[in-house]
């Protein structure tokens, strides 16, 4: 059985990266730059769904994304 919803949501941190994202004054299209010169394929409107908490992020896309905004894969996941 796939879990893709969790209480209505497809994931716990979009709305932390949105803020941390904001506070590194990183827009989404940049965001989503940087990731795929990391070899991941997100567009911005990939990273609207995440911080939406209305996509999946894959462990290795969230890797990724905490080593960008310069975060602990732990503290993002915390609440």
């Amino acid at each position: 059985m796939k879990i893709y919803d969790y209480n209505g949501k497809a994931n716990i941190c979009g709305e932390k990266i949105r803020v941390l994202r904001k506070q590194k004054h990183i827009s989404q299209a940049e965001l989503a730059a940087r990731l795929q010169v990391c070899g991941i394929d997100l567009d911005q409107k990939a990273i609207s769904r995440i911080e939406c908490k209305k996509r999946f992020i894959a462990d290795f896309e969230l890797r990724e994304i905490a080593r960008i905004l310069q975060i602990s894969l732990d503290e993002l996941a915390e609440r």
